[in-house]
């Protein structure tokens, strides 16, 4: 940890040389200063207001990723935000830089900026280990050197190691010698002649001080053995050694062998090489030395922009040990094997789909490594995107629009960046830049159809979703999102909105109301749909909502008129033949289509072969002639039922009366031979109870028919020619005729509607021979609740 600096000193460092040469700013500051320390002020060393810093978009950008420094836009100070420790920063150089890029827009300007970090004194000198040993011939001469280990201290400058000391004795000594690369090395020095006898071993402590304030130390202590003749130390063939070798060069590949030789003989002539005490701990990672052989081969991964050269210290030491020392130059050559770095300066991620054709998108720079040509990058962007690449400083780009973007067709661009250098063979980086186009609303909704048709069956239910209409946006977010509405038109003047709603997001169309076939066939609706943009955007659609016929109408029989679901009708057994046409059903069905379709069926009878009806007539017809031991009451009932599914029916009950001939005495016809072989006595007594109803029955009718026609004929004397309904008068053939045309009709008031008369029919009744003598042919009972005059037949255009 870095030392406090005096107030003195901390103001000297805080000293920033601000000097702009070629557009460079530098500024200077002591490593290990506290947080928030000032360094400068950018704005005015750039010659920008504080208020533009805002108003440019001013960024700050580390050259290595890493944000030491902050600007505070407010007064334009720039100021340290994190520890900044030299020597994890810049290892061992003698200088060492923090490299910061200032950028702001409108226009765009780039400044670089160089922070040196100066040295502090916050490390001691360091030995590998804490104890050296030396074994010395006893033989040796005074004046003789030998290495000993050096200490390590991270600091540079004044605060590395400056000094060697040796604790106090009187055979040794210290010689201080300074490297090329600046550090300091101490090498044991013999003062006096050894004995062993006297002496054989010593124990010193080898301190290391630097020369920082204050000072700091570490120390060894050095375990000296002296040993006995052994006088020559082996000798290298060259004192320095140089070799060159590429940067990629693989491990195990030999760099260069080494030759010692030694004039002892025997044992004292075998010897060995090693790396020395001088040969750092790095050093010995890079690269591996034989004992035996004197090979060095790479034991590492080189790097020339690490490093250009090493120097490597060797040694060839005997049993004695006696050593001999030799300096090995490896310079590393460069290859092309750093691909080109792209840094990005300025990013836009978002941009809206009318930006102008040159529109900033981002800002880059382009840096490679390596030297010479393999270092000199280019870059360039696939033809096929509408971005185009713009040349700002030297090795700086910006990347603009070339044209105009649509979102609809290209939402999102992958913008590969390629950065090519010039070596052999040349090397390239790929960078992506994802930039989203923004919407704006350019698109107006439109329907997937024109126009639609909507089949609804009749008696729907109301709030039930009928059909949903779809509009397609292609624009996103609000000016994607579509809402429905009905526009204000008017069906049979009454709002379309009081008959149908729409759900405004999903489109989905729900009637408010049940309706009916009968009443209204078809609705036509506007549709609108519109989406969210600022102004808006719509579109219209016709939705034609036709209404389907559902059997929702039972058959209402028109004719013969009923009283309690049932009608009387009268038949003179004289006239009647088979084929007969007593009388007709006639019905009618509010519904259309097959749902409208009538058909008759007789489904019981007092006698089921006497009558026949017609199944789409309703023609009531005899299919024999009536014989003595027919009844005089006949009853009929028919159903009516349309073809819907499923089907509705009405029934109708036709009570037929069939008077006795009025000329026959009924004592003869009792005393007929032939009566007595049908009937039985309880049978006979059956027919006259019913014979006698009936006859009460049916003067009971005539008297009514007879009471009311009378008092019609008193208050309409014009209608005396003819009567409807109820009376009509006899023709001199004793028959009524009435033949219905395709233009006539019948109207009955109180069911408010007019039933057309389709076939063509004739109704023939005699009631007995004496009814030639009557001025009246009944046809069927009236009803009491209806008056005479209510009942008409027109002749109108069937509807």
């Amino acid at each position: 940890m870095a030392n406090a600096l005096s107030g003195e000193a901390y103001l000297v460092f805080l000293l920033c040389l601000s000097d702009l040469i070629f557009g460079q700013i530098r500024y200077s500051i002591p490593e290990e200063v506290e947080i928030g320390a000032f360094v400068g002020n950018i704005a005015e060393d750039v010659r920008i207001s504080v208020r533009e810093l805002t108003t440019r978009k001013f960024q700050l950008l580390p050259d290595d990723g890493k944000q030491y420094f902050e600007v505070n836009v407010e007064n334009g100070i720039l100021f340290v935000s994190e520890r900044i420790d030299r020597e994890q920063l810049c290892i061992e150089r003698s200088t060492c830089f923090i490299y910061l890029e200032l950028a702001v827009e409108k226009p765009f300007e780039m400044f670089p900026v160089e922070v040196e970090i100066s040295d502090i004194n916050d490390n001691s000198p360091m030995f590998q280990r804490s104890t050296f040993s030396l074994q010395l011939a006893e033989l040796v001469a005074p004046g003789a050197r030998f290495p000993l280990e050096s200490a390590h201290d991270p600091d540079v400058g004044t605060n590395t190691i400056s000094n060697y000391q040796i604790s106090s004795n009187e055979y040794f000594g210290l010689r201080m010698h300074t490297r090329n690369d600046g550090r300091r090395i101490a090498e044991l020095l013999l003062e006096k002649p050894l004995d062993r006898e006297k002496h054989p071993s010593f124990e010193l402590i080898l301190t290391a001080v630097d020369g920082g304030i204050p000072h700091r130390s570490g120390t060894i202590e050095i375990i000296i053995t002296v040993t006995d003749i052994n006088d020559n130390a082996p000798v290298f063939d060259h004192e320095i050694y140089e070799t060159n070798v590429l940067e990629n060069t693989p491990k195990g590949t030999l760099v260069m062998e080494l030759r010692a030789a030694d004039l002892d003989e025997g044992t004292n002539a075998e010897f060995k090489y090693s790396f020395s005490q001088y040969a750092s701990q790095e050093m010995r990672e890079l690269f591996e030395l034989d004992a035996k052989s004197g090979e060095i081969r790479v034991r590492g991964l080189l790097d020339f922009e690490k490093s250009e050269a090493y120097e490597l210290d060797v040694q060839a030491a005997d049993n004695a040990p006696n050593v001999g020392h030799a300096k090995v130059l490896v310079t590393i050559v460069d290859v092309n094997d750093n691909a080109p770095e792209i840094k990005l300066t300025s990013l836009t991620r978002i941009v809206p789909e009318n930006a102008a054709p040159g529109t900033l998108i981002a800002v880059f720079s382009v840096t490679d490594r390596d030297s010479g040509e393999n270092g000199r990058a280019r870059c360039q962007i696939q033809m096929n995107a509408p971005f185009k690449l713009q040349t700002s400083l030297r090795n700086h780009y910006q990347l603009v629009t070339s044209q105009k973007l649509d979102r609809e067709t290209t939402a999102l661009y992958n913008i590969s960046i390629s950065a090519l250098d010039a070596g052999s063979p040349s090397l390239s980086t790929i960078k992506t830049i994802v930039v989203s186009v923004s919407d704006i609303n350019d698109n107006v909704p439109r329907f997937t159809q024109s126009s639609y048709n909507v089949y609804l069956m009749e008696n729907n239910s109301p709030g039930v979703s009928i059909f949903s209409v779809t509009a397609l946006d292609p624009d996103m977010e609000k000016n994607g999102d579509i809402s429905y509405s009905i526009l204000g038109s008017q069906i049979q003047d009454v709002p379309a909105l009081a008959y149908f709603t729409i759900n405004s997001k999903s489109g989905s169309i729900v009637p408010l109301r049940s309706f009916d076939y009968e009443q209204r066939k078809n609705f036509q609706l506007i549709v609108q749909a519109q989406d969210g943009g600022v102004p808006p955007l719509s579109s219209t659609a016709m939705v034609s909502i036709i209404i389907l016929d559902q059997n929702d109408n039972a058959p209402l029989i028109i004719s013969p008129l009923m009283r309690n679901s049932s009608a009387a009708v009268m038949i003179s057994p004289q006239r009647v033949y088979q084929g007969y046409l007593v009388t007709k059903v006639i019905a009618n069905d509010a519904d259309s289509g097959q749902n409208a379709r009538l058909s008759y069926e007789q489904i019981d009878a007092s006698d089921r072969s006497l009558f026949n009806v017609g199944l789409y007539s309703g023609e009531i017809r005899i299919t024999r002639s009536f014989t003595e031991q027919d009844t005089t009451t006949q009853r009929l009932v028919v159903l009516v039922k349309d073809n819907g599914q499923p089907n509705l029916s009405n029934t109708i009950t036709i009570v037929f009366a069939i008077p006795d001939n009025v000329t026959e005495h009924p004592s003869e016809r009792m005393n007929h031979p032939r009566m007595a072989k049908y009937f039985s006595d309880l049978n006979i007594y059956l027919i006259i109870i019913f014979g006698s109803t009936s006859l009460v029955f049916l003067v009971i009718i005539i008297f009514l028919v007879a009471l009311k026609c009378i008092q019609e004929r008193n208050k309409t004397m014009y209608h005396s020619s003819t009567i409807y309904c109820c009376c009509m008068r006899r023709n001199s053939n004793d028959t009524f005729n009435r033949r219905s045309t395709a233009n006539e009709s019948l109207n009955y008031h109180g069911y408010a509607q007019t039933l057309p008369v389709s076939d063509n029919y004739r109704y023939t009744v005699r009631l007995s021979p004496e009814s030639s003598k009557s001025d009246f042919l009944f046809l069927n009972t009236c009803h009491p609740m209806l008056p005479l005059n209510d009942i008409s037949v027109d002749r109108t255009s069937a509807s």
